[in-house]
């Protein structure tokens, strides 16, 4: 397992998860994620991928939400968990992210080359 696998992996286990409401897709949108994360997940078609951003969604959303939703990014994984990328539907955990953790995250997400999903 590399280095940014494992990273990656320690911090999504430090994410508070939620109950989101079932089917929504209000905080979708094309996002930027790191090519290692990219890479867990299923490749879509240039037309796929120019069809989504001209209606400026995911290319992993399908018409019941998210189809990628166990290995979706780190960007998606936080919202709702911080109140810099709040839930439009007022959901959250229990407790929000420990806020060095978020930074955490941030950082690795700067560190680390992005490519638009």
């Amino acid at each position: 397992m590399s280095r940014n696998s494992q990273k990656i992996r320690t911090l999504r286990q430090q994410i508070p998860s939620f109950e989101c409401v079932p089917g929504c897709h209000d905080c979708c949108g094309p996002v930027t994620t790191s090519p290692e994360e990219m890479a867990r997940l299923p490749r879509k078609t240039r037309a796929e991928q120019d069809a989504a951003m001209e209606a400026l969604n995911c290319v992993h959303l399908g018409p019941d939400g998210c189809t990628v939703y166990e290995e979706r990014p780190l960007i998606c994984r936080l919202f709702g968990t911080t109140k810099t990328l709040p839930c439009p539907n007022e959901r959250r955990p229990l407790e929000l992210i420990h806020p060095k953790v978020e930074k955490q995250i941030f950082e690795y997400m700067a560190a680390n080359r992005q490519v638009l999903v």
